[in-house]
């Protein structure tokens, strides 16, 4: 799910699918109607165009004027499961993805965590100790998310479709965040029916990768990155991350991703289209203007192509 700013990153997950996943099919909803014509005139294989109108319901729709763009979006995601299986009745588990995830093995490996009398699986952020938001930003992650086909499944789909409308906003209210901790108190209200993955270190982010990588001894085998906080900021500028400390290994996959986003640019470029890019604020730069050598461990910028 993502509009036309997130199509270089949108692009990189496709990429990464069609080399590790293998028999897989990814149905995309376009935030805007930008990307929608986009995606229509790259005509990828093994990927289906939902525009946002086939997937907003009534009920969406009431709530949408109340939130910002990006907490609608948080709002639909319960939704984007439902809105595959209604249209595919042959498919028998659905997984939502981040656009900024990119695989590196075979998301099987976590896949196969899901038994068969369990009926959600999913993450948590696993977060190093220095950069614990648990209590902000919840125990979980909804970056890999997965559904079966259940009536189990779906009332566990239904609770949460229903909390996302009576709240989803991007601040911390009540011991609420987002679509996000609504899912700590999952393993308590829907026990055995939910699998928690147990391979965190297959699961890695900006907040855990120097941690994993200490901890495996430098042997990072993730099965996919989430590159959260990485912003094509101008068209020839890339920041990769900020706030963190990344490490050796960690580099290693933000170079591989790079390729990848080096890839989806030239798709862009190949249907005429502008290269999408999110400029920093004047205080920012200033910011990076005074403060460069006190952040060159936790924020790190480099150049396209």
């Amino acid at each position: 799910m993502f509009d036309s700013n997130y199509l270089p990153q949108g692009l990189a997950l496709y990429q990464s699918l069609i080399t590790h996943a293998y028999d897989f099919h990814l149905w995309v909803v376009c935030m805007d109607e930008l990307v929608e014509q986009q995606l229509q005139q790259l005509s990828l294989p093994w990927v289906t165009i939902l525009p946002l109108s086939q997937v907003e319901t009534g009920e969406l729709l009431a709530i949408k004027p109340q939130r910002t763009r990006g907490e609608y979006c948080w709002t639909l995601t319960p939704f984007t499961f439902q809105a595959v299986f209604d249209r595919a009745p042959t498919v028998e588990r659905v997984t939502y993805l981040d656009a900024d995830l990119y695989f590196f093995e075979n998301p099987s490996i976590l896949l196969e965590e899901l038994a068969e009398d369990r009926h959600v699986l999913f993450t948590e952020h696993a977060y190093a100790p220095e950069y614990d938001q648990s209590q902000i930003s919840g125990r979980f992650c909804v970056q890999f998310l997965t559904f079966r086909r259940t009536e189990k499944a779906a009332r566990i789909m239904k609770w949460w479709q229903d909390r996302c409308l009576e709240w989803c906003f991007n601040r911390v209210e009540d011991g609420k965040f987002g679509d996000q901790k609504y899912l700590d108190v999952w393993p308590e209200l829907f026990g055995q029916d939910v699998q928690i993955v147990q391979q965190v270190e297959k699961t890695l982010a900006p907040w855990n990768v120097r941690f994993f990588e200490q901890k495996l001894e430098g042997n990072l085998t993730p099965v996919f990155y989430h590159f959260h906080g990485l912003k094509i900021v101008s068209p020839h500028q890339i920041q990769l991350y900020s706030r963190y400390k990344i490490g050796k290994q960690g580099l290693q996959l933000y170079e591989i991703y790079l390729q990848a986003i080096h890839t989806s640019l030239q798709q862009i470029q190949s249907i005429q289209a502008p290269v999408p890019y999110f400029p920093l604020s004047r205080e920012v730069r200033e910011v990076l203007r005074r403060w460069k050598r006190s952040l060159t461990q936790e924020t790190k910028f480099c150049r396209i192509g």
